[in-house]
């Protein structure tokens, strides 16, 4: 029997929720342990997820840049071309992020064992390392940080050379021509964009009537409309009735009304699951959902109280950003510090080409709760910045309350949303009313600048209202 090793704290997982959950006991001077079965630290998120598909989005950007700001010049990328070209740094990029997280967990005094983790008991835990040993581990606190995988239907032959999935769509060895890609979530969403940019000719095909309901619906038109615009298409309201490799050139999808549709490839991204069947936990009196994720209360703490659950395990937004607030607030729940009260203005960040950021209630919420409220708008392409650079896909909205003073969200589609919202989460943050956008002066030209043009359109509806009320 191998010793038992006892720590304050235990993270099993080392993606940005598991890592962010070690910093912060480390900070609190606990002594910290983590565990990771690959041969990294980091997770999905940097070797197989935002890092990689952030890179190749980069050089989609750079394509739709050129193609925005260039009359003279036929911006095209060539057929064929290789994907490794396009994510030329993208191993500087994983390297880098990926030993910057591992100098933090040493930095902090972290214990990093690489191996795969097993409850034996709600307190103890058998890892197998990878040259076969066992070690037994206790903890005070175990925080669960085992993050998610692509879900593969039973029903669509995944062989990830012809049909793909998330993680293995960025393996291709050439740009394909032509792209199905199956589901209307984040993920599917963002790699429609990203080589529809690329010149690629996308098709979306999903069950919903357009992509991201979560999101803002005059946003996502937005979104769809520069999808259009590329060559593309959003298939909604459509099932699939099969999908397969003719064998020679082509994936064939055939819908249910009949439709068939061929492409060069296909993408199924029709969501994620939870990697949580390896961990044993019947032995801790855990269960798992009929989505197969954990319950958690808003402290990510499971129903063992000295057990919690961050990240993508316990379902949507599944958002990094997301995952590390839940790792640093769960130790800092488990620890009896404060926890702060960021969670409530956690903002949204999809990385499609527009992207697009939300933060607060959006217009369909805010009209739930307060039935008539004012809404202000400012285009890019009536901003001085957005004129030239060339963005005409642009647009911030402002949501205010029936009296139109007092912010309540704040959605944006466009180049640099994903910045552009941190704006608004701070004057959310601060309860700062709309005629403060106004009465503060931001630098010319930038489309920062929205934000004043979208505050002037709220006050404007206001004065008329007063006007028609005297």
């Amino acid at each position: 029997m191998s010793t038992v090793i006892h720590y304050d704290i235990l993270v099993i997982g080392s993606g940005p929720a598991g890592q962010k959950a070690a910093i912060q006991g480390a900070k609190a001077g606990k002594h910290v342990a983590m565990i990771e079965r690959e041969p990294g630290v980091g997770g999905g998120c940097v070797y197989r997820g935002t890092i990689p598909s952030k890179t190749l989005r980069e050089s989609a950007l750079q394509v739709d840049r050129m193609k925005r700001s260039s009359t003279t010049l036929d911006v095209r990328v060539p057929p064929h071309i290789l994907v490794a070209t396009l994510m030329r740094r993208v191993d500087e990029v994983v390297k880098s992020h990926g030993d910057y997280m591992m100098n933090q967990l040493t930095r902090n005094g972290v214990t990093l064992f690489h191996g795969r983790a097993q409850f034996r008991s709600d307190s103890l835990i058998e890892m197998l390392t990878v040259d076969g040993m066992k070690q037994t581990l206790t903890a005070d606190t175990i925080i669960i940080a085992t993050g998610s995988r692509p879900r593969a239907p039973v029903d669509i032959p995944i062989d990830h050379e012809h049909i793909l999935d998330s993680d293995s769509i960025l393996s291709m060895i050439y740009l394909p021509r032509s792209l199905t890609v199956l589901g209307g979530g984040i993920i599917a969403s963002e790699y429609a964009s990203i080589f529809a940019a690329l010149g690629v000719q996308v098709t979306v095909i999903d069950r919903a009537d357009r992509p991201l309901q979560f999101f803002d619906a005059e946003l996502v038109r937005t979104f769809v409309e520069s999808l259009e615009q590329a060559g593309s298409r959003y298939c909604g309201g459509q099932a699939v009735k099969d999908v397969r490799w003719d064998g020679i050139s082509q994936v064939v999808t055939t819908l249910q009304d009949g439709q068939v549709i061929t492409s060069d490839k296909l993408l199924v991204a029709l969501g994620r699951q939870a990697n949580l069947e390896e961990l044993n936990l019947s032995t801790t009196g855990l269960t798992v959902t009929e989505k197969g994720t954990l319950v958690v209360n808003e402290h990510c703490q499971t129903v063992v109280p000295h057990i919690y659950g961050v990240g993508d395990l316990i379902g949507p937004p599944g958002l990094a950003s997301a995952a590390m607030e839940q790792g640093r607030r769960a130790v800092c729940h488990a620890l009896g510090l404060p926890e702060g009260h960021s969670a409530d203005t956690i903002p949204v960040g999809i990385y499609t080409i527009p992207e697009m950021a939300s933060i607060g209630l959006d217009e369909m919420a805010a009209r739930k709760r307060y039935r008539d409220v004012m809404l202000g708008r400012a285009r890019f392409n009536e901003i001085a910045r957005g004129q030239i650079s060339g963005i005409h896909n642009g647009l911030l909205k402002m949501v205010a309350d029936p009296t139109g003073e007092h912010l309540l969200g704040v959605q944006i589609v466009g180049e640099g949303a994903t910045e552009l919202i941190h704006l608004g989460q701070m004057a959310l943050q601060h309860a700062a009313t709309v005629d403060s956008f106004v009465e503060n002066i931001f630098n010319f030209p930038t489309l920062a600048e929205s934000y004043r043009v979208a505050a002037l359109d709220i006050v404007g509806q206001r004065q008329k209202r007063l006007a028609a009320a005297a």
